[in-house]
């Protein structure tokens, strides 16, 4: 197991993996909340956090779970897109979790991330950095709003590119960028086909059966 390293001598451009890990390792706090994770993530919290609220959603969850993580990333992903300072409100930066639970959840996660992160390097860096911020912020808070829609596993896709975008400029990998933005592609024509069938199937009712 990767040894953490302790959030008080955690370099600045540590991984992701390795800051969650120290948080999850820091025996000096009972719960660990969301404003813990604000704090410890630092200046690049907002790309963090964009990773951590969308991960749960590109596994099967429980029907309700994706809007109730979906809130934060609203706010998260406004925030890149317009280049804000990360910030959530109390009722969400207040929620918390045992530092166990935390612990076991990235003890879980943590080496996926890792092997992802041993993938990923600068690259394309225009693509991740400057004004593609905000492009990519757009599109974050995009998916998002989809994220609400209760479509059966039409929140797996989304979530999935608001991983790979959030990963992209973490790292600063424009490859990743990309490859997030495609997925973003694929979410929409996805939802869009979802809700054009929905809708024939309603005309066909009102038309037809209805008559």
């Amino acid at each position: 197991m990767t040894e953490p390293i302790p959030l008080a001598t955690a370099p600045h451009k540590a991984t992701l993996s390795a800051m969650l890990r120290a948080l999850a390792d820091d025996d000096g706090r009972d719960r660990i909340a969301v404003a813990d994770l604000l704090e410890a993530l630092g200046d690049r919290a907002i790309a963090a956090l964009l990773f951590v609220f969308a991960l749960p959603n590109v596994l099967p969850v429980p029907p309700g779970t994706s809007a109730v993580l979906g809130a934060p990333l609203l706010f998260l992903a406004a925030q890149m897109a317009f280049n804000m300072k990360a910030w959530l409100p109390k009722v969400i930066a207040g929620r918390s979790v045992a530092r166990t639970d935390f612990a076991n959840m990235i003890e879980r996660v943590a080496p996926w991330l890792e092997r992802a992160e041993k993938l990923m390097k600068p690259r394309l860096t225009p693509l991740a950095i400057g004004a593609m911020e905000s492009v990519v912020g757009a599109v974050c808070l995009l998916m998002s709003l989809v994220l609400f829609l209760p479509i059966p596993l039409g929140n797996m896709l989304p979530a999935l590119a608001i991983c790979l975008l959030a990963m992209g400029i973490l790292e600063r990998d424009g490859l990743w960028v990309l490859a997030g933005l495609a997925a973003a592609v694929a979410a929409g024509a996805l939802v869009s086909g979802v809700v054009w069938a929905a809708v024939k199937a309603a005309i066909y009712f009102v038309t037809q059966v209805l008559q």
